[in-house]
């Protein structure tokens, strides 16, 4: 199976989901570097975050990436446009099932104010989508947190996903690699 046609926004009551473009590198830049605290302790990339000039690099790939279907991230933005709040998408996709997973993150200053759980709910829902309804006709998506990470485990059992598994030591540490951790799964089907 193909990749359908993918879209060029969604929209939620309060945000804006975009693909990347290397022109809102200044914004993800910046919302990173004020992030970094957080996203250190979660997100391995955050170790050694790009520069700006990487920034814009790792954007016009991730731009590419989406218009092949082969990653689809999402830049999430205030409904105006003119404020990012985070990144999100769909990444691990198997366009034979189809299946992929949601994954997130907000900034920090934007923490705290329901946004992951309402881009979440939103991908969710055009993720399962038939695609002759307008959606991704996914039959699998799946949602991975550290199980450190209760903040984020909170979405997806907010969202009606089930628990598969939890895979014990399962990886390392985002901020410590010299530490195993357990990785929680959880699904939704069609």
């Amino acid at each position: 199976m193909k990749p359908p046609i993918l879209p060029s926004e969604l929209r939620t009551p309060r945000l804006l989901l975009r693909p990347p473009h290397p022109g809102d590198a200044p914004a993800v830049h910046a919302a990173i570097q004020a992030s970094l605290p957080e996203l250190r302790r979660w997100m391995v990339w955050a170790q050694d975050p790009p520069d700006l000039a990487g920034t814009v690099e790792n954007l016009t790939r991730a731009a590419e990436a989406y218009a092949a279907g082969e990653n689809l991230r999402l830049h999430v933005w205030s409904a105006d446009g003119r404020e990012l709040i985070g990144s999100s998408g769909y990444h691990a996709l198997d366009w034979r099932v189809p299946r992929g997973e949601i994954g997130y993150w907000i900034a920090t200053p934007h923490a705290g104010q329901g946004y992951a759980t309402e881009v979440a709910r939103a991908l969710t829902d055009f993720a399962l989508r038939p695609q002759e309804d307008g959606g991704l006709g996914f039959r699998r998506l799946e949602l991975r947190t550290d199980a450190r990470n209760e903040r984020s485990a909170r979405i997806p059992r907010a969202l009606g996903y089930a628990l598969d598994a939890t895979l014990k030591n399962d990886d390392v540490a985002a901020d410590d690699p010299t530490q195993l951790r357990d990785t929680l799964i959880f699904s939704r089907v069609r």
